[in-house]
Parts: C-alpha cells; structure tokens; sequence
C-alpha cells in the first residue's frame, strides 16, 4: 500500500512539474508564435511597400536591397522570438554564427555572387533596363538581385548571370550611352562611278530623320576588295534607333543602287584556261 501511494505522489508531484512548466512557458511560447506570425507578415508589407517606392526612384537597387533587407529582419525577428521563448540569446547567436560560417564555406561560389551584386551596384557598370553583351549573351537587363543578374533576350528567353561572373569578367554596355555610330559597308562594282555611289549613300542618309547630323556621316572608299570597292558609310543615331537605321539602310540603298543603275558584285573569279600540248 505504501508502494502504491508513493507511486501516486510521484505521478501527482510530475503532474505539478509539468502543470507548472506549461503555465510558465505556454504563455511565450503562443506569444512567441504570435510575435513570429506578426512580424513575418509586418516584414513583408514592409518590404514589399518599400519596393514599390523604391522601384519607381531607382529600379537597379530595389532588388537587391529589398532582398537583403528582408533576410537581416527576419534572421533579427528570430533571434528576437528565441530569446522570448527562453533562449539565451548569446547562445542562439553563436549557433546561428557557427551555422553561418558552415553554410558560408559550403556555399563560397554564392558569397562570391553576393560580393559581386555589391560590386555592381557600387561601380553600376550596367542598371535595370540597359542592353549588355556578357557571358555571351545579349539582351536587357531586367532584374539586379542578390545572387543573380536576369537578362531578357530580344528571341524572349530569360537568361540568369552569376552575379560573380558579370563583376569579374568583360562586358559592353550597349545602353551605355544616348547616341551610337551605325557603321555599314557597301560594296560597289569596278567599273561603277564611285562619286555617284557616294552621293546616292548621302542623300539616303539625309532623308533618314534618325541620323544625326552632328557629327557628320562619313562616306569613304574603306578597301579595295577582290570583286568590288567597298564603301565604308558611318552615320550617327540615337541608341534605341541603330538597329532599325541600320536595316532600313541596307534595303534602301539596294534599292537604289538598282534604280541608279550601281551594281553590286558578287564574289566572281577570273580562270584562265592554258592549253597544253
């Protein structure tokens, strides 16, 4: 009987313990939770406000910072639940550290892209929206995050660039400024009259209100090629407009060369045949 009582006691006396924990620590665990819920939701409002704001002043930085930001407030927001709930928070940081630097030598190539979104940001040797030619691969950029630049090429594919390759290798920057040289080459017959070609490769150009006319269009005999003589024509337009300039030239120029009566050689060959006996 006395077996039988001390048993109960001991149940009865766990029972307290466990009563007591659950009255001690129910309170902050539920406020914890609570305080995680509401704070994930406030961090991402908050985020999400900011980059809408920041995404109208500068498109280039908003990803990249509204990314970060979000990773230092949540990683606070856990440390500030740990402690709540009980956690030393000097242990929890130590974990968190060891944690950081296992993760951070298992994952050198990201740091390197991290380090890289910095460089780019700091340097801004492109920006959201520019044309670039990197990695082989030309197109527009579209996003600068934390670990990854996104271009968009002009065949609609979605290309993703280290940012560690973009900050440690060559790129052109085709954005880079507001006006670009159209250069074209324009191969005339021998026996073509090359100042009538010339004038006739002026007017076209004059006629084009892309081209600039500051500076001037250069019209020069560039090589004297096998079959033909080639004329280097390099007229100045807005960036936007080079390409299409750039088309519409060789059509027209085609097209009149035709009407003018200018031909346009094609790659021909003298053969000489030697009979012997």
């Amino acid at each position: 009987m006395e077996d039988l009582f001390g048993a109960e006691g001991g149940a009865s006396e766990l029972m307290n313990q466990a009563m007591s924990l659950v009255m001690t620590y129910a309170p902050k665990v539920v406020l914890a939770i609570v305080t995680l819920i509401v704070g994930m939701w406030l961090i991402n409002r908050f985020v999400n406000v900011l980059d809408n704001k920041l995404g109208k002043k500068d498109p280039t930085l908003n990803k990249f910072l509204c990314g970060l930001l979000s990773v230092i407030l949540k990683i606070l927001l856990l440390i500030s639940v740990a402690s709540m709930v009980g956690i030393a928070t000097t242990s929890f940081i130590a974990i968190v550290g060891a944690a950081g630097l296992a993760v951070g030598l298992a994952l050198q190539g990201s740091l390197a892209n991290f380090a890289g979104g910095v460089l780019i940001l700091i340097f801004k040797p492109f920006k959201v929206g520019d044309v670039i030619d990197a990695q082989g691969y030309l197109g527009s950029v579209r996003e600068i995050s934390i670990l990854y630049t996104i271009v968009d090429t002009f065949d609609n594919r979605r290309i993703v660039i280290p940012n560690g390759q973009l900050a440690n290798a060559s790129l052109t920057n085709l954005s880079a400024y507001e006006t670009r040289r159209c250069d074209m080459t324009f191969g005339i017959g021998y026996g073509d009259d090359i100042d009538k070609a010339k004038a006739v490769c002026k007017r076209l150009i004059e006629e084009d209100e892309r081209a600039l006319k500051d500076p001037e269009p250069l019209i020069v005999v560039g090589a004297l090629g096998e079959s033909s003589v080639d004329l280097t024509v390099r007229a100045w337009t807005k960036s936007a407009d080079l390409w299409p300039f750039y088309w519409d030239m060789h059509e027209k120029v085609k097209k009149a060369f035709d009407a003018e009566g200018i031909s346009i050689p094609f790659p021909q060959r003298d053969v000489h045949m030697i009979k012997t006996d």
